[in-house]
């Protein structure tokens, strides 16, 4: 029903209630004028006259009383729906659908999940971590995350963190095979190379030259389309790793990693939390939106500094040559 047969009605029921077109007009927010015009529009509309109208007197026609029985239940209806979709706003209950990188995001987004669960036990989270960029508005997307921005239109996009790409190794790898100075020096060592779960291609190592951001080719020794599982793997001193900081740095900040050759370490990319409109949100979605950004913004959990990266290199390399 287009809208403004529907105001029309409700101002017609309106009146007949108060007895007052004027009355009618101040409850729904109009002008006597446009009040006047909708219910002219509307008997021109239905072809009957509803009004006995004088300047002093409001009454109901019989095509009039016969079509406020007939509206009245259908607009009760509508009223209700109305407040209880305004209320449902207002709550911070009910489904919230959350989409995310599978190979990075899940230990990022744990933690932010969890305290939200605890804050808001009402709200019930519906959690699909895929690397494919699905459609966001077919997908019914409440809140997502990207390594990079999202593509889609109408899409607000808001920066957390860099996600930086660090070449990694274990003590025990280092101990047996040494610790490479040099990129064109990783020719000679065991790597672990990611296969995109999307398309199945090798990626290459991407790595910092100077000012530039350059991919550099290395031999497998393992191909992996996991991260947690390369993660492992280099734990297990199997083989060097070029890691994202999210997977690397509590190891590295444990002395279970070294990482290497940390001038060439690469933030080609970062992590984005997307949403659509800023006003017309539950408040469940923004709840949800505004922890994760105080959680998660510039959060140094997720980044080394310059001079981490570099004391854990050196400290790396003096432990394996001793």
């Amino acid at each position: 029903m287009p809208i403004n047969e529907l105001r029309s009605i409700a101002t017609f029921a309106k009146a007949a209630e108060l007895g007052s077109l004027r009355q009618a007009a101040a409850a729904q927010g109009m002008t006597p004028q446009a009040a006047s015009q909708a219910l002219a529009q509307l008997e021109q509309h239905l072809g009957v006259r509803l009004f006995h109208r004088t300047t002093r007197s409001l009454s109901l026609t019989d095509e009039g009383r016969q079509f406020l029985e007939a509206a009245q239940p259908a607009l009760v209806g509508m009223q209700r729906a109305l407040h209880m979709a305004r209320q449902a706003k207002d709550e911070i209950a009910g489904p919230l659908r959350i989409v995310g990188p599978h190979s990075v995001f899940a230990p990022v987004l744990w933690p932010v999940l969890d305290e939200f669960c605890r804050l808001h036990p009402e709200v019930q989270p519906d959690v699909q971590l895929d690397d494919r960029i699905g459609n966001w508005v077919e997908d019914r997307v409440d809140v997502g995350f990207r390594v990079g921005p999202s593509p889609a239109e109408g899409v607000i996009a808001r920066k957390l963190f860099p996600l930086q790409l660090i070449i990694c190794g274990a003590p025990a790898y280092l101990a047996r095979h040494g610790a490479p100075d040099n990129l064109d020096a990783l020719a000679a060592h065991r790597c672990s190379v990611f296969r995109r779960p999307r398309n199945g291609t090798l990626m290459p190592w991407y790595v910092k030259v100077e000012d530039s951001i350059v991919e550099h080719h290395v031999v497998p020794a393992l191909c992996v389309n996991d991260e947690p599982l390369e993660t492992e793997a280099v734990l297990a001193g199997h083989v060097l790793g070029l890691l994202t900081s999210v997977a690397a740095a509590p190891h590295i900040r444990a002395g279970r990693l070294v990482p290497l050759l940390t001038r060439h370490v690469a933030d080609r990319s970062s992590t984005f939390i997307y949403y659509g409109s800023r006003t017309a949100q539950p408040m469940r979605v923004r709840a949800f939106i505004d922890l994760a950004l105080k959680r998660l913004v510039n959060n140094p959990a997720y980044v080394l500094t310059a001079k981490e990266l570099q004391a854990a290199e050196a400290k790396g390399r003096k432990a394996a040559r001793s």
